[in-house]
């Protein structure tokens, strides 16, 4: 039994989207067709990226201390990683926040710092840093 997932995702421009990917999240480059789909090693899960000229768009939600744009998919990374992704995206000239960085469900067991940016594609993305992830399922 596996414990990843995949996911396949529209994107505009396939080398904008491998730069957002790889360059600022720092995840790396798997199989592909040329020109058509790109896989893109997520922590560990697949996500593909299909070349398309569908648009993408999100509602927003509220959720403690924030609001949340839906849909999106995310990533619970440990505290090293999601601090280094942080320091990347705030070197950048070209790639910004969504949602900046933020506390939520403060001193509980499901803590987190979290922030949202879209990718090239308009796609959404938590990413987020548990303080105790054993908490998400219990």
């Amino acid at each position: 039994m596996s414990n990843n997932f995949h996911l396949a995702i529209n994107v505009k421009n396939l080398e904008e989207s491998i730069e957002f990917y790889c360059h600022l999240l720092g995840c790396s480059l798997g199989a592909f067709e040329k020109g058509s789909w790109q896989d893109i090693n997520f922590w560990g899960n697949e996500l593909t990226l299909h070349k398309s000229d569908i648009k993408n768009a999100q509602e927003i939600h509220p959720v403690d201390m924030g609001n949340v744009p839906v849909p999106h998919f995310g990533i619970h990374l440990d505290n090293k990683t999601y601090k280094a992704i942080k320091n990347r995206i705030e070197s950048s000239d070209k790639f910004r926040y969504f949602d900046e960085p933020y506390l939520r469900f403060k001193d509980s067991s499901r803590e987190q710092e979290t922030f949202f940016i879209k990718d090239p594609s308009n796609n959404m993305i938590e990413i987020k840093s548990m303080k105790n992830p054993k908490a998400l399922f219990s």
